[in-house]
């Protein structure tokens, strides 16, 4: 586990109703089997430029086609029966593809579904690429359990491994959260040289935060008891690098779940 630095702040601008925040975090992390994350160091909040493309993450209002309805509630059964769903009762919400650019190395921007829940899950089909072929950890990923003050989490698919990251709002400190269970080591092309791309779904259920790529477990993760995990969620990209576009992230089939009350 590594320790990050990290500028986070907050910017208000009327774009489609839809308010962007961005939070930093330098340095590229390393995860240990270490569970506990440790603090970094605090820097004062600066101004951020303004985003190079507009989000419109919108409900789809049902799912019409049977065969998606199918695809969905099959997908939610294996996620019970991997012991990863506590139930397979509750509801989906679909979204618009989502296509975003971001070029200020080491922060995150994020982009509000008008979701909230505690218990979850949310699955896109990722595919991003790099201005630059020697980036920092870079990517595409959600924010989850974000609350008024300004504290979340971040997950993010980076070409080489998973990242997850708590916020705290009291210090502008952020934390890497290691795996307690698998590596959370991937390896995609260099996406300076390709577009990477992968299917990416991250599971809240209690206190665990589980993350597949492709289908797969990449890490379980164990969350803050201290920290209410009823939060907003949203998309973000964590850009690594200041040149020309820095980072691009599209999602497709872009969906969330979340059980019955």
């Amino acid at each position: 586990m590594g320790n990050q630095k990290v500028r986070s702040i907050l910017f208000a601008a009327l774009i489609l109703s839809m308010t962007l925040s961005a939070c930093g975090v330098m340095a590229t992390p390393t995860p240990t089997s270490t569970p506990q994350p440790t603090a970094t160091a605090t820097l004062v909040p600066t101004n951020t430029p303004t985003p190079t493309a507009t989000p419109r993450p919108t409900i789809t209002p049902n799912l019409a086609a049977t065969q998606q309805v199918e695809a969905l509630n099959a997908e939610v059964q294996s996620y019970y029966d991997e012991g990863y769903l506590s139930t397979t009762e509750g509801k989906f919400r679909h979204y618009d593809d989502f296509s975003y650019t971001w070029a200020q190395l080491g922060w995150y921007d994020r982009l509000p579904l008008k979701l909230q829940a505690s218990d979850f899950f949310l699955s896109a089909h990722f595919k991003w690429e790099s201005a630059s072929r020697s980036a920092n950890i870079s990517g595409c990923g959600f924010v989850f359990a974000a609350q008024d003050n300004g504290d979340h989490y971040a997950v993010f698919l980076d070409w080489t491994k998973v990242l997850l990251y708590l916020n705290h709002h009291i210090d502008y400190r952020s934390t890497t959260v290691g795996p307690v269970h698998e590596s959370g080591k991937v390896f995609f092309t260099n996406p300076a040289d390709a577009p990477a791309e992968a299917d990416f779904t991250l599971i809240v259920n209690g206190l665990n935060a589980y993350v597949l790529v492709d289908k797969r477990l990449a890490g379980q993760y164990s969350l803050g008891k201290s920290m209410d995990l009823n939060g907003h969620i949203s998309l973000t990209v964590l850009s690594g690098t200041n040149k020309d576009f820095g980072t691009r992230c599209e999602m497709t089939n872009i969906h969330a779940w979340i059980p019955n009350p």
